[in-house]
């Protein structure tokens, strides 16, 4: 009986959507770990820093490519990364894990931390800070030459205290990691587009999924399913809503049934194979009734949006000039448009972020579009007191002739029968 239940479970078990250990493999994983870190060392010697102190599990696994219950360091930094400008890269982990990064070509040495946040510490976190202190202050006084200018992402006031007290002067980190990830290479090229092809799968299924009386957590599962059964990561939003809830965006997915002929829009924003980002937003009708003309309309308004800034970009283009010839938002979709055009992707969401032209005072700063960098192009239509409004984004590569898109998922005419 259990042998016949064994085989009947194991049947039932969907069919990955591609071969996701093939294509793993086909990326070079030490060519993509040298190339970000000797764009991180740059970044730091162009600043003249003596190295970088890094607890943002994000910007350790950029620069290392060690990851570690990555969510949930984000609020509990226990482990941390010190990477010399010209010398080693320390990987300080909780002692129960140093073997997960064993045979990373990136680290020199790996070494116990000192957790002194207070759930580990506890009344005892001014004493763990200060032997933590301790222990980055020796690595920058012996290996940066002199130099005693650190660059540091995420510290709370009382590590930064005692390093400052310690003669370490504290500069912010993220600069030289945003600008060192801005460029991505052959190799983070593929693992991009791998976590798109995972994404696409996932979103094939989302739409034919979608029918009445399905709730909105039950179809973002399936975005989830995809992503973790192809060695995906993490979803870093829940922005997947139906009908009236679509107006205006970011409301998170619930429990709401969803009824035929309403909209259903969502963005990814999935972390998949390799920790890359594929950040798309798609818009659908649920099946049982056609789209409505005003639900044609919105679309074809936010369609425009995205294609006219899709065929804008190009290397060399400033950012202000990109915001000044974008598609101009009508008049009644400037209140609730989205907060901005274009952002870049990596990881995660990196630099650029581009404001629209009215926002440039407030939010605006210039900068060029580079080949070889990679780039979501965002699309938020609906009115204020519109009962829907339509998300659309897709994620490009710039190169020499234009912006290329990774996904496949049609984008054009989606909402047509």
């Amino acid at each position: 009986m259990a042998a016949t239940e064994a085989r009947s479970g194991a049947s039932s078990i969907r069919p990955l959507g591609l071969d996701i250990a093939t294509r793993l493999e086909a990326i070079d994983q030490h060519a993509l770990r040298a190339y970000r870190l000797g764009r991180l060392r740059a970044e730091l010697a162009r600043r003249d820093y003596a190295g970088a102190l890094l607890s943002d599990p994000i910007n350790i696994r950029y620069a290392t490519g060690s990851r570690n219950m990555a969510v949930w360091t984000l609020h509990a930094p226990g482990r941390y990364a010190f990477v010399a400008t010209d010398g080693p890269v320390v990987l300080f982990e909780f002692t129960s894990s140093r073997h997960l990064s064993d045979g990373l070509e990136t680290l020199t040495d790996i070494r116990p931390s000192t957790p002194w946040f207070y759930f580990l510490a506890g009344p005892r976190s001014a004493e763990k800070a200060g032997l933590w202190a301790e222990e980055v202050a020796s690595l920058v006084e012996r290996h940066g030459g002199g130099n005693r200018r650190l660059a540091i992402d995420r510290c709370e006031p009382m590590g930064s205290a005692r390093l400052v007290a310690r003669g370490i002067e504290l500069f912010d980190a993220q600069e030289a990691i945003e600008l060192a990830g801005a460029i991505k290479s052959t190799e983070e090229i593929a693992a991009l587009q791998l976590s798109m092809d995972v994404c696409d799968i996932a979103i094939d299924r989302i739409r034919q999924e979608i029918r009445p009386g399905l709730t909105e957590n039950q179809l973002w599962a399936v975005l989830h399913d995809t992503n973790i059964a192809h060695d995906g990561e993490w979803v870093e939003c829940r922005l997947l809503s139906s009908g009236p809830r679509t107006n205006p965006w970011f409301q998170e997915c619930g429990n709401r049934v969803i009824k035929a002929g309403e909209l259903v829009s969502f963005d990814t924003d999935m972390v998949g194979p390799c920790g890359y980002l594929a950040d798309i937003s798609r818009s659908y009708v649920c099946p049982g009734r056609p789209p409505s003309d005003e639900q044609r309309r919105l679309y074809g308004l936010a369609q425009s949006q995205v294609l006219h800034n899709m065929a804008l970009l190009k290397p060399g283009l400033g950012f202000r000039e990109f915001s000044e010839r974008c598609w101009p938002v009508p008049e009644e979709y400037v209140p609730n448009r989205y907060m901005m055009m274009v952002h870049g992707v990596g990881l995660v969401d990196e630099y650029p972020s581009l404001a629209y032209v009215e926002d440039f005072p407030a939010w605006g700063y210039d900068g060029r579009f580079e080949e070889n960098m990679v780039v979501s192009v965002e699309s938020y239509i609906g009115a204020r007191g519109g009962r829907e409004g339509i998300k659309l984004e897709q994620q490009v590569l710039i190169t020499a002739k234009g912006a290329v898109p990774f996904s496949r998922a049609p984008l054009e005419d989606a909402l047509l029968p």
